[in-house]
């Protein structure tokens, strides 16, 4: 697996080993030993999947109790695929880290805890798989404003995205709760 660390310490693109013929390919998109390996310890106890159309743009979410590490992954379509620092410790914190996730690359993402997530979807349609280390709790669940003008993401927009409600109520990141 080839391990490439983003401008966010922790934050990592990884590139799986696939096997293709004519028959199709494979691939481990989870194996124990080759992650810790590359200094991911996990123990994944939930297992995600969204399905999402184009614009559609989910997020910026964290669990403030119960933090969640996600390891993120397309299996039909593109996304960009977003990570917000929001240890106020950090030397990063506020800071982001975008990349585009996509079925025919497999690239996947590893967010640990301490950061906020989100994407939009690009293609017509986009699933998306995600393992997390911690249960979901509605209740420990915050939002980060999508376009926060202090974190200034560039989300690669074509129009106004598609938000839910819990996602257009985002708080800006001065005033949201944040891992110390």
């Amino acid at each position: 697996m080839k391990v490439t660390p983003t401008r966010l310490p922790g934050v990592l693109l990884l590139e799986p080993e696939v096997f293709e013929d004519g028959r199709g390919f494979f691939f481990e998109s989870w194996n124990e030993r080759v992650f810790e390996r590359a200094g991911i310890s996990a123990r994944f106890v939930q297992d995600n999947h969204t399905r999402s159309r184009k614009g559609v743009l989910r997020g910026l979410h964290y669990q403030i109790s119960q933090p969640q590490a996600k390891l993120v992954r397309v299996v039909a379509g593109e996304i960009f695929d977003v990570a917000v620092d929001i240890r106020r410790s950090s030397t990063t914190f506020g800071k982001w880290e975008g990349v585009r996730l996509g079925a025919q690359s497999r690239t996947m993402i590893w967010i640990p805890t301490g950061f906020a997530h989100g994407f939009i979807a690009l293609s017509d349609v986009a699933e998306v798989l995600y393992k997390v280390t911690s249960f979901r709790f509605p209740e420990h669940e915050r939002c980060i404003l999508w376009n926060d003008p202090d974190v200034a993401i560039s989300w690669p927009l074509s129009g106004e995205p598609v938000l839910s409600a819990k996602d257009s109520a985002g708080v800006r990141l001065r005033d949201a709760e944040v891992f110390s």
